[in-house]
């Protein structure tokens, strides 16, 4: 049975990416749940989908500017010591404010065999592997973009799920475990787990449990 996450929680009713999103998730009966992370002007760690708050880039604020709703994600690694994560560290290539660095120290207080981080910025990937951070996952939505998995020391690929065959899987499980995102449809839930991927992200648990 492969790993059920919620897709930044799960936000039926309730703001994605928020800690009541994570409870609601895990008390789903999914197994944990994917979020997304940036790092705020004063050095904090946070969880948030997109690069900008209201139009203001999460970057140029600081942790006291950020709505209450918005949590560290020490604050969720804290909350949730037993729930498998996903981190999906946001990030645009070429350069780096030192999220990386920051990442890496956070994750060394709270070691967990159940949090894995990815990206979709390879060179984020290539910075926190050179940090120690692991196991880590490459993020891809166009399927030429696997061809740098094998640069990055991945463990995991995370493909959006309709690029994934049967044939796929099998040529993907040969080298790295694999996630499949965002998959919403019971059908679509029941084929990916025979062909053997190892984790699913959606945005409808019924879909999996």
């Amino acid at each position: 049975m492969p790993l059920r996450l919620g897709h930044r929680g799960l936000a039926q009713g309730v703001r994605e990416n928020t800690l009541e999103a994570f409870r609601k998730a895990l008390e789903a009966g999914l197994d944990g749940f994917e979020l997304d992370v940036h790092l705020t002007q004063d050095g904090v760690l946070v969880v948030h989908h997109d690069f900008a708050l209201e139009g203001v880039p999460l970057a140029s604020l600081t942790l006291r500017e950020l709505p209450p709703y918005v949590p560290t994600l020490e604050a969720v690694l804290r909350s949730f010591p037993r729930a498998w994560i996903n981190v999906e560290l946001k990030s645009l290539p070429p350069e780096t404010d030192g999220r990386e660095e920051a990442l890496a120290r956070l994750l060394a207080r709270y070691p967990s065999e159940k949090v894995w981080v990815s990206s979709f910025d390879p060179l984020a990937l290539v910075r926190l592997g050179r940090l120690g951070v692991g196991p880590l996952g490459l993020l891809y939505e166009k399927p030429e973009a696997l061809a740098l998995a094998p640069c990055l020391g991945v463990a995991w690929v995370h493909p959006w799920e309709a690029l994934l065959t049967e044939g796929e899987v099998r040529r993907l499980k040969a080298r790295y475990r694999v996630l499949a995102w965002t998959v919403n449809e019971r059908a679509r839930a029941q084929a990916l787990t025979a062909w053997g991927v190892d984790a699913l992200v959606t945005d409808f648990p019924e879909a999996l449990v």
